[in-house]
C-alpha cells in the first residue's frame, strides 16, 4: 500500500497510534504482521484488518492459529465475516480475494428519501460511493449515482433514476484480466457479481490498482526464486528459508552444465581456445532466452497471448533467435579466428566456423526455450513467473554447451 492510500479518508480519520501500527503492518509480510497484531484484543484486530486491502487482510488472518482466527471471525460484523469466508474460497490473485461487503443495496421500489436515510446511517461507518439496486434474488439491476439522487425528487423511486445493466466484474477474474476490463472504465467502485449477475461484493478501484502494482513488483523476484511475500523488513532467517531452496535448485542446474563440459574434456584439452569462448556463448544464449522470457511474460500479463497466438510467439522467437544468433555469430566467429591466429592455432578458420554455428543454433534454441518455459508452467497450473529465469537459464546453458562442444568434437 502506498503513501497516497495511507492518506486516504478512511486512514486519515483514525487515531495516530492506530495509524502508526497500520503503516507498520503494510510494510511487513503477512506472517510478521500477524505477530504484531497477536497481543491486541480481537476487536482491535478486526478494526485493523478492515482498514487493509481485503486480500492482504485474508493473508494476515490465515497466519493466526486456528482458535484465534475463529475468535477474530466471530468478533467481526456478520457482513465482514461472511465476506472474508467467501473471499477465501477464490484463487490467489483473483478479484474474489479483493471483495468488500456490498453496502447501500436497495430494491427498485425504494424511494429517494428512504435510500438517503439509509445511506446517512451507513456513511457513519463506511465510505458510500454508489447505491446498488437488486431484485429479490440479489441480481444487480442498476447503479445509482449520488448526483442523480441529489437532483431527483424525494418521492421518486430508485428504478427511475438508476443506470440499468451496469458493468461488473466477476470473482473468478484474474487481476490482469480485470485491469484490462477496467482500462476504459475508471470508476471508484466496481460491483462484483457471479455469472448470473447476482451481487456478491464491491471492489474499490484503488484496491484493484494497488493489488496489481504489488503483483507486478513481485514478478521480477519470482523469476529468480524470491517469494512474493518477502519484503525489506522480512527477518533474515525467513528470507533464508524463502531463497535457499531455489539456490540449491540453481546449483543442481549448474552441475548439469558442468557434467556437459566434463563430457567433452578431451576436446577442450586438445583445443584450449574453446575454453576461452565458453563464457561468451553462455552469456549470449542466456541473454537471448531471458529476452524471450520477458516478452512472453509481458504478453501473458497484458492478455496478448490469447488462444492460437502461442504458435506465433514460438515462430517469432525462433526467427529472432536465429537472426540475432547469426549476426552476433559473425562477430564471435571473427573474434575467435583472430584469437586463434594470435595463438598460432592451425585450426583458426574451423574454430571461427564452430563459434558462428554454435552461437546461431544456441540463440535459436534459447529463444524458443524462453517462450516455452512460461507457457509450459501455465499449462501445468503453475505460476509462469515462478523461478522461470532459473529454468530458462538451465536450458540455455546446457543447450549451448552441448551445441558448441558437440560441433567442436565433430568438426575439429
Amino acid at each position: 500500500m502506498n503513501d497516497q492510500e495511507i492518506e486516504s479518508g478512511a486512514i486519515r480519520e483514525i487515531e495516530p497510534e492506530v495509524r502508526t501500527l497500520f503503516t507498520k503492518l503494510v510494510e511487513h509480510d503477512p506472517r510478521e504482521a500477524a505477530k504484531m497484531l497477536e497481543p491486541y484484543p480481537d476487536e482491535f484486530v478486526v478494526q485493523m484488518l478492515e482498514l487493509l486491502n481485503p486480500a492482504s487482510a485474508l493473508k494476515i488472518l490465515q497466519r493466526f492459529n486456528p482458535s484465534r482466527r475463529q475468535n477474530i471471525l466471530a468478533t467481526a460484523s456478520p457482513e465482514t465475516n461472511k465476506q472474508w469466508m467467501r473471499n477465501q474460497t477464490y484463487p490467489e490473485r483473483s478479484i474474489g480475494r479483493l471483495m468488500q461487503p456490498p453496502l447501500a443495496v436497495f430494491r427498485p421500489q425504494t424511494t429517494i428519501a428512504e435510500a438517503t436515510e439509509q445511506i446517512r446511517r451507513l456513511a457513519r461507518k463506511a465510505i458510500i460511493t454508489y447505491g446498488f439496486v437488486t431484485d429479490e434474488q440479489e441480481k444487480l439491476l442498476g447503479v445509482v449515482v449520488m448526483r442523480d439522487m441529489l437532483l431527483a425528487h424525494s418521492s421518486q423511486r430508485l428504478e427511475e433514476i438508476m443506470l440499468p445493466n451496469p458493468f461488473y466484474l466477476t470473482p473468478e477474474m484474474s487481476l490482469p484480466d480485470a485491469m484490462r476490463a477496467v482500462l476504459v472504465r475508471h470508476y471508484p467502485v466496481y460491483p462484483v457479481c457471479d455469472k448470473t449477475g447476482r451481487l456478491l461484493g464491491l471492489l474499490r478501484g484503488q484496491m484493484l490498482f494497488e493489488a496489481e502494482a504489488i503483483d507486478l513488483s513481485a514478478q521480477p523476484g519470482e523469476m529468480v526464486g524470491v517469494e512474493s511475500e518477502e519484503r525489506l523488513t522480512t527477518p533474515w532467517l525467513r528470507s533464508l528459508k524463502f531463497r535457499h531452496p531455489w539456490l540449491q535448485v540453481n546449483l543442481f542446474c549448474g552441475l548439469l552444465a558442468a557434467v556437459v563440459v566434463g563430457s567433452f574434456q578431451e576436446t577442450i584439452d586438445r583445443v584450449i581456445a574453446l575454453a576461452v569462448f565458453l563464457p561468451v556463448l553462455i552469456g549470449q544464449a542466456a541473454n537471448t532466452g531471458v529476452q524471450a522470457l520477458a516478452v512472453c511474460l509481458r504478453g501473458m500479463t497484458l492478455g496478448d497471448l490469447r488462444s492460437g497466438r502461442h504458435r506465433t510467439l514460438l515462430i517469432k522467437e525462433m526467427l529472432l533467435g536465429t537472426l540475432n544468433g547469426a549476426l552476433t555469430g559473425i562477430t564471435g566467429g571473427i573474434a575467435m579466428f583472430i584469437f586463434a591466429t594470435m595463438v598460432k592455432s592451425p585450426l583458426a578458420l574451423m574454430l571461427g566456423l564452430v563459434v558462428f554455428l554454435a552461437i546461431t543454433i544456441s540463440c535459436c534454441f534459447s529463444g524458443v526455450a524462453g517462450a516455452m518455459v512460461p507457457l509450459a508452467l501455465k499449462k501445468f497450473g503453475a505460476d509462469p513467473a515462478t523461478a522461470s529465469s532459473i529454468v530458462v537459464t538451465t536450458f540455455t546453458d546446457v543447450g549451448c554447451l552441448l551445441v558448441f562442444l558437440g560441433l567442436a568434437a565433430l568438426l575439429i
